[in-house]
């Protein structure tokens, strides 16, 4: 099977996971069936005046997927591929990692499909606020809180966030997280995705009693994740040795330096107030280019998946050369792939473990709306990196105790959740 078609089929690839877990660990059928299909589905059109006078619309969604544990949680994304079948896929997702790390969440997400690149300043911010109008009504801090995802970022949830607030006649910062801090977001938020599979990484590496200065790492993709992860890993002495984006790659067997790689790409920048950047790492000096594809080719001991979903799928698995993956986008494995990577022994860190940071920290940032305090940016790295510390131990012990993958370790830890709490809420023909 082709990795098109794997993509086509995005969400059924993503509840084969969820079939193994469930024969796994004797899910209730009740249970189980309630975790197959989004609690909610809902699909918009978003219609925009366009700075020359005239009007599009563009099609968006919003998805929830089963609140058993708590309100939806998820970010919106701005992509030109985005479908409702990703939407619901990346919602499903999303109710597991939060389970897997013990968020009081269940699982959202959304989008619209644009190419924002094509759109100006005026033009994303009616955008933005469009969409928030056309799903106000599934939405807040109680019910479903918005985030940020590809394409979107502080700016765009700020905009959001206000408009929201007009639609609610009053201010209800906890009902979108990821925004500025000066309308209530959180210190720490931009970074915490990234930091986050760092303290994954870290973790991992510890137990292998691999130290940082020895090890070699390749990022594919260069977003704000993928940028603040390449930054700390580097600083904590890691060698980053190439990162791609959608236009090329970068190599050097010495490392590269992250801070100044952006610093080129910032510089070159098509100028658009900072919200998009439209050059490439490619534009790096005194390094080798690769094509893109190539860096998942490269013989490094971690290969960082930070890009989009189904990158490493059945036709090029089997030229990956990395000792272990780190997933930080979400899905970048398809579900074929991780069964041949399994059988060869390389380990993967798993995307609903890897890349909790930022959902950990948008909990901190709706706890801090709610309860009216502002807490400093040392605390929240503290929190973040003492919450990931103790959901992934309990991952990385239950792979070790049923000799299974981390994947399959995380997927019980959250799935197991998800179905003891749907089951103490009752109405389950086959509990006892």
């Amino acid at each position: 099977m082709s990795g098109q078609t794997e993509h086509a089929n995005l969400f059924d690839d993503a509840r084969s996971r969820l079939e193994e877990v469930c024969q796994a660990i004797d899910i209730q059928g009740d249970a189980r069936e309630r975790l197959m299909q989004p609690t909610l589905s809902l699909q918009v059109s978003v219609p925009v005046r366009m700075d020359d006078g005239s009007l599009k619309v563009f099609p968006g969604w919003r998805v929830q997927y089963n609140t058993t544990l708590g309100p939806a949680k998820g970010g919106i994304r701005f992509h030109p591929d985005v479908n409702q079948e990703e939407v619901t896929t990346l919602s499903f997702w999303m109710a597991v990692k939060c389970a897997v790390v013990d968020l009081p969440y269940g699982g959202g997400k959304g989008g619209v499909k644009v190419d924002p690149k094509q759109l100006s300043k005026l033009e994303l911010e009616r955008l933005a606020r469009g969409y928030v109008r056309a799903i106000a009504d599934i939405m807040g801090p109680d019910r479903d809180i918005p985030a940020p995802d590809v394409n979107t970022n502080a700016t765009v949830m700020g905009w959001m966030a206000d408009e929201f607030d007009h639609l609610a006649r009053g201010k209800v910062p906890a009902a979108i997280t990821g925004k500025p801090p000066e309308l209530g977001g959180s210190l720490g938020r931009v970074a915490a995705t990234g930091r986050g599979a760092l303290h994954v990484l870290d973790l991992w590496a510890a137990r292998e009693k691999r130290k940082p200065e020895e090890t070699t790492v390749a990022i594919q993709g260069f977003g704000n994740a993928a940028y603040h992860f390449a930054r700390l890993a580097h600083d904590q002495g890691y060698r980053i040795v190439a990162v791609s984006d959608s236009k090329g790659a970068i190599y050097s067997e010495e490392g590269l330096d992250p801070d100044a790689i952006m610093e080129q790409k910032q510089r070159n920048m098509r100028l658009h107030e900072m919200v998009y950047c439209d050059d490439s790492v490619c534009i790096a000096e005194d390094v080798e280019k690769l094509d893109r594809d190539e860096l998942l080719t490269l013989e490094v001991d971690v290969l960082a998946l930070a890009a989009l979903e189904n990158q490493v799928h059945e036709d090029n698995v089997d030229q990956v050369k990395a000792g272990a993956l780190l997933e930080i986008a979400n899905g970048p494995v398809s579900s074929r792939a991780d069964e041949r990577l399994e059988e060869r022994g390389v380990p993967v860190l798993p995307d609903v473990l890897a890349n909790t940071g930022g959902v950990i920290v948008s909990y901190y940032e709706w706890v801090q709306n709610r309860s009216g305090e502002r807490w400093p940016e040392e605390e929240i790295n503290r929190r973040l990196a003492e919450h990931l510390e103790r959901q992934s131990e309990l991952v990385f012990e239950r792979a070790e105790q049923e000799e299974i993958s981390y994947r399959r370790a995380a997927y019980r830890q959250g799935i197991e959740r998800i179905a003891h709490a749907i089951e103490l809420r009752g109405n389950c023909q086959d509990s006892e």
